[in-house]
């Protein structure tokens, strides 16, 4: 009979050793976890293998993995704390929900809006804190592919990474092209459409040639630039709160105070009738919402793609995922909200902006432009469209991060032709970067207006692979816990566990399944009204995603002879001893940079309410 799995609570025996509780094992020592405040910095002892004398190993095996320690492969942690919590906070924020709110609001109207965009709210914090459970404890530097590849099936993590490595070639230059166009608009209003300063290579060049030095510096000069774009980002979205709030309640322009009048039933109402009549299109209007405002939350799985260059992980990922939650109340529901007080879903400028939105991401384009155009504060808009500048060329430059390390995540796992993985002192994958960056010149093809139009299929295409990222990432977690409860791995020995547990990634992952399965539902329902009609483009770039996804699991589990990885067998530990490691080593030393001082009263303060979060 063969010996039943190693259980993670096995052979317990417990000892106090100058006041920490140490779990002896057989063969090995682990240390259960627990918090400890030394000067207001938080300690975290994991569990995790002895890391003595691996000084002379060239890499750690603690599990069926092998830690990579090739020193032409590392990464550097240098993203601060207070930076990955500011790109959560402000990273995913663009064009998403600065424009495409426009047509969630001209087609559902702003209860439909709302509610869609509170549900799919709920559906990513829940992404997010399955992804942010799989990270505090084991923060892999192939990020979230890598929690596929090791807790699902090889396969799972081979179509995540190429899938997320694709999306991600396509959208950085669609943000390059958006932020020429929306520098188009200064031209075009100034009537020198014409003018050599207007050609959009140019503004593709000095643009990309920008992003690609800013990823080349290192992630620390990435990190920190990141930083005060998404801050510049939210205080932005700050001020837009602000503003609509001030007009809605009567307090500019035209000192009208509109509340909630375009709400109520015939005025024009709070639910559009979509593709039908009634009841029926009321609801159609409501799943309408659906894909715009995924696509709008699409992004907030940055900070999986950082764990591997965190200083201190542990501490920076529940803070993130923490903020995520505020975010998605704050910048998204609350300005959702409002919009909808300050403009009806019929206005003739609102139809005409999300028209517009089809072939433009400057401010012609936006709601909020025409929430002021109708409060009678027009000036409104070159200032919007500053703002689209800044919001495109942030994602950009984070488009282009992500691309990268998605590429050198799937090396690492080997998945990619190995020369991926190779980085330079400064810890960047230069190769990874140089065939992302090279990828990015399809930008140059996309000028022209006819050519946008067919690059805007493909964008369309991936974004559907961005569901499908979460739909992967939920089943990870799924798969994470059942490990855990199979190995004995208690809640409270992590450093952040999800709100939601299992049963939430369940729900999730049911709920994200759906939306994907009628994305397309206008493709089914055609020839009820003009705009349902069919259209063989739109159901291919609505369906081909998923086989396509499947097709690179099931190839890959063909040729690779791979199967789904046992609860009892997952490799929970492979690669922590280090990770447990390198943090002891960044606590010491900040430990040591402050020289044995007492908090002081405001640290202190700021730890207890902020601290929190940043």
């Amino acid at each position: 009979m063969a010996a039943p799995p190693h259980r993670y609570d096995e052979g317990l025996e417990m000892s106090h050793y100058d006041g920490m509780e140490v779990h002896q094992y057989p063969q090995q020592s682990y240390q259960r976890h627990q918090n400890h405040e030394y000067q207001g910095m938080e300690v975290h002892n994991y569990p995790g293998n002895d890391t003595d004398d691996t000084s002379e190993k060239p890499a750690l095996h603690d599990g069926p993995y092998v830690y990579n320690e090739d020193p032409r492969s590392q990464l550097r942690r240098d993203l601060k704390t207070r930076q990955i919590a500011m790109i959560a906070l402000g990273g995913a924020l663009g064009t998403g929900l600065l424009i495409n709110t426009g047509p969630s609001l001209a087609e559902s109207g702003p209860g439909s809006m709302f509610i869609g965009y509170a549900l799919v709210g709920v559906l990513c914090y829940a992404v997010m804190s399955a992804m942010g459970e799989m990270a505090a404890w084991l923060p892999l530097a192939s990020g979230f592919t890598g929690f596929a590849h090791r807790f699902v099936d090889p396969a799972l993590g081979f179509a995540l990474g190429w899938n997320y490595w694709f999306k991600y070639i396509i959208t950085t230059p669609n943000n390059l092209i958006a932020s020429t166009l929306i520098i188009r608009f200064w031209f075009d209003k100034a009537g020198q459409h014409d003018s050599p300063g207007a050609n959009p290579a140019l503004y593709v060049t000095l643009f990309l040639a920008a992003i690609i030095a800013i990823n080349y510096f290192g992630v620390g000069f990435f990190g920190e630039l990141e930083f005060w774009l998404s801050s510049a980002k939210v205080l932005i979205m700050i001020g837009l709160v602000i503003f609509t709030l001030v007009t809605a309640t009567g307090g500019a322009g035209h000192h009208d105070a509109p509340g909630f009048r375009y709400w109520k039933s015939g005025n024009p109402g709070a639910f559009a009738e979509y593709g039908a009549k009634g009841a029926g299109g009321r609801f159609l209007g409501f799943w309408n919402v659906m894909s715009n405002a995924v696509f709008s939350y699409l992004g907030a799985e940055l900070v999986g793609i950082t764990v591997g260059e965190a200083q201190n992980p542990r501490k920076a990922i529940p803070r993130a995922v923490k903020l995520t939650f505020f975010r998605i109340v704050f910048f998204y529901l609350i300005l959702i909200l409002l919009l909808g007080m300050n403009v009806p879903y019929n206005s003739p400028i609102l139809i005409s902006a999300a028209n517009e939105s089809k072939n433009t991401a400057s401010a012609k384009a936006s709601p909020f432009v025409v929430a002021a155009i109708l409060a009678g504060v027009p000036a409104v808009e070159t200032l919007i469209n500053v703002c689209l500048l800044v919001f495109t060329f942030s994602a950009a430059n984070s488009d282009l991060y992500i691309a990268t390390r998605s590429l050198y995540s799937l090396a690492i796992e080997g998945n990619a032709p190995r020369i991926f993985s190779r980085t330079d002192d400064r810890g960047v994958p230069i190769y990874a970067l140089a065939l992302s960056s090279i990828c990015c010149t399809s930008a140059y093809m996309s000028i022209r207006l006819s050519a946008f139009r067919t690059f805007q299929y493909f964008v369309s295409l991936v974004t559907i692979f961005g569901i499908l990222t979460w739909i992967s990432i939920l089943i990870s977690h799924i798969y994470f816990v059942r490990a855990r409860r199979a190995q004995g791995i208690p809640d409270t020995a992590l450093a952040y566990v999800s709100p939601f547990g299992i049963r939430g990634s369940w729900a999730a992952l049911i709920f994200a399944c759906v939306i994907t399965f009628f994305n397309g539902w206008a493709d089914f329902v055609h020839g009820l009204t003009e705009e349902t009609k069919f259209n063989h483009k739109n159901f291919i770039v609505d369906y081909l995603p998923v086989p396509l996804y499947l097709a690179m699991i099931f190839g890959y589990k063909w040729i690779m002879k791979t199967e789904g990885v046992k609860a009892a067998d997952a490799d929970l530990l492979g690669g922590k001893s280090k990770i447990d490691e390198d943090e002891a080593e960044f606590v010491a030393g900040e430990m040591a940079r402050r020289g044995g001082a007492p908090e002081r009263k405001w640290e202190r303060v700021y730890r207890l309410t902020l601290g929190n979060f940043f």
